[in-house]
């Protein structure tokens, strides 16, 4: 498919504002990819893929989680991290793209894992910084970003442990991974 096919799939797909964060992912995503030397064929791609299935209803990603032989213990955790992995079979099935880096930046995109490569980073960091989005310590990863992109990760995953843990909420372990991997 296309650039313009896979906008129209997310136009007719995703709610206005999920399309116009996807657009502006896309966006952020390039600038790091050009900064940071990454792959921008993969780095397009994936930042434009990356919330494909973030407006399907739970019980419909529960049966993707099933149908696609995700680990279910993913279920146990907050359903805002089901879209990642699902989206990630999901282009392998319907859209036959098999590369594996753009299937990790999907999967991983909302947790972070160990070892991220630069691709990996960067839809990590774009997802985050991307510029609609607004709450305390985004503008400190921002200016991160322009720096240091894994210092960026990092300061995003620290923010984002700080908030769950005051929300008494579960940890992903890949996010502790990822944390506990740039904290090195």
């Amino acid at each position: 498919m296309t650039y313009e096919q896979y906008r129209k799939y997310l136009e007719n797909h995703l709610s206005k504002n999920r399309y116009e964060h996807t657009l502006r992912v896309y966006d952020t995503a390039k600038e790091l990819a050009v900064r940071y030397n990454a792959d921008r064929e993969i780095v397009e791609q994936a930042a434009l893929l990356h919330d494909i299935c973030k407006c399907e209803p739970d019980d419909v990603l529960m049966h993707k989680i099933k149908q696609y032989n995700i680990d279910e213990t993913l279920l146990t955790y907050n359903k805002e991290l089901w879209h990642g992995p699902v989206g990630a079979h999901f282009v392998q099935d319907v859209f036959q793209i098999t590369d594996e880096t753009i299937y990790n930046c999907m999967y991983y995109h909302t947790t972070g894992r160990e070892k991220m490569t630069v691709e990996e980073l960067v839809i990590f960091v774009a997802d985050y910084i991307e510029p609609g989005r607004d709450f305390p310590g985004v503008e400190e990863v921002r200016e991160l970003a322009k720096v240091d992109l894994k210092r960026a990760a990092f300061q995003a995953l620290k923010n984002t442990l700080i908030f769950l843990i005051s929300k008494n909420a579960t940890l992903h372990p890949d996010t502790i991974l990822a944390y506990n991997d740039l904290a090195k």
